[in-house]
């Protein structure tokens, strides 16, 4: 029996969601299915895009957190509202594991549930400062504002992508070049 199917794939789904929002609700659903979501979703409601960008803007609060109590605090009200008893479950072939949400819930609701509980395991195992905006970004000048989700193993992951950190790396060069004296 696995004991954390959520932790990984499900704060990355929330980073990819958060990093290229999809333009329908077909989307998000493809999105899930390529994290490794395989149940169904309850049938489709008109809102449902909308109430997972709602989902999505609350979780960026809790990567945004100034710091980890904050971040502690959010996320706790995240799992308060979304989560139910854990339960035992096998199916589409995945073998037994826990579900931490009730069946047959919409797809805003199962996918708080699915990321909330997918991050708290990954923050709780991994480190509460493995989930954080790129580094790029703290540059006001630097238009990128992605998640980036620390799953490396020394924990050292501060950019969203290596243009990312090429972009910062010459940035701090010529910084550094700038300050220096001209020689003769």
């Amino acid at each position: 029996m696995q004991l954390n199917p959520y932790g990984e794939y499900a704060v990355l789904l929330a980073a990819s969601l958060a990093n290229d929002w999809p333009t329908d609700r077909a989307g998000i659903v493809a999105r899930a299915r390529e994290f490794g979501m395989r149940k169904e979703f309850a049938p489709s409601a008109p809102s449902d895009r909308a109430d997972v960008g709602e989902v999505v803007r609350r979780w960026l609060a809790v990567v945004d957190a100034p710091d980890d109590d904050a971040r502690a605090a959010l996320l706790n009200a995240h799992l308060a509202r979304v989560a139910a008893f854990p339960r035992l479950t096998n199916h589409d072939g995945e073998g037994w594991h826990l579900h931490y949400r009730d069946a047959d819930q919409s797809l805003p609701h199962v996918l708080e549930a699915v990321i909330s509980v997918g991050t708290a395991l990954h923050l709780t195992t991994r480190g509460m400062h493995r989930l954080a905006r790129c580094a790029a970004g703290r540059t006001p000048s630097d238009p990128c504002r992605n998640v980036v989700v620390d799953v490396t193993r020394n924990g050292r992951q501060r950019y969203c992508s290596v243009r990312c950190a090429n972009r910062d790396g010459v940035r701090r060069h010529r910084a550094r070049h700038a300050r220096l004296p001209l020689e003769d």
